[in-house]
């Protein structure tokens, strides 16, 4: 009899899969697409010394902002960081490391763990601090830095509708990170917005298979917050 992926809660949904000094994949793209419920059940753990792969980190109070408050995160390897008050001030003083990569090169290194690809040469970054004391080859007359794929303990992405068996679907902006991030950890939980039966994804629409999801949740409440909101000065 097959084991149901289906978790109560984020809480349970991470049962037995957090531990010091581990590294997370964190999907989302500034507080598009993140797996709010289970980064609160991460701080809620307590486990500490974390490395985090994800492009950004959050803003203060939301996403992995909570982590970095509580003091969490040892390390950020990540693409851009400019909206998160506490991560500056953490960073300036010592107090976390953090890998920078230019956006794509993130996501490639991301594809390529889940691809089994140990690594892959780019020529992004070659002349910059991004290539410091990494290899440099030459293909064509062209120089090109040596990049390693990533590949993490765990991986919590958010999808908009999923099924009991794990397949997902993603919706517009909130795709992002998501997809490549599910399948570079050993072990992948999803919290969708809707819960559905097998057979009720018409199957040209799943965008992650079943296989790699272990556990998925439907939180009971998602707050959908905007991190920048501009709008225009109403006409008198």
């Amino acid at each position: 009899m097959a084991v149901s992926k289906v978790s109560a809660n984020a809480a349970q949904a991470l049962k037995g899969k957090l531990f010091d000094g581990m590294t997370i994949m964190s999907g989302g793209f500034g507080l598009c697409g993140i797996a709010q419920s289970l980064i609160e059940a991460i701080r809620d753990s307590g486990v500490k010394d974390l490395t985090v792969i994800s492009n950004n980190a959050g803003i203060d109070g939301v996403g992995l902002g909570i982590l970095l408050e509580t003091r969490q995160i040892r390390k950020m390897i990540s693409s851009y960081v400019g909206e998160n008050g506490t991560f500056a001030r953490q960073f300036l003083a010592g107090e976390l490391e953090i890998e920078f990569n230019p956006q794509g090169t993130l996501a490639e290194r991301i594809r390529a763990g889940g691809a089994g690809i140990p690594a892959f040469f780019t020529a992004t970054g070659y002349g910059t601090q991004v290539a410091e004391g990494k290899e440099i080859r030459v293909f064509n007359g062209r120089h090109y830095v040596m990049e390693r794929g990533l590949f993490a303990d765990l991986a919590i992405v958010h999808a908009w509708k999923g099924d009991t068996e794990g397949n997902l679907v993603y919706r517009k902006t909130a795709r992002n990170f998501n997809p490549i991030m599910a399948t570079a950890a050993e072990f992948t939980v999803a919290e969708v917005e809707e819960l559905v039966e097998p057979g009720e994804i018409d199957p040209d629409h799943i965008i992650t298979p079943g296989i790699f999801v272990k556990r998925i949740i439907k939180p009971p409440h998602m707050e959908k917050r905007i991190e920048q909101r501009t709008v225009r000065k109403k006409e008198r």
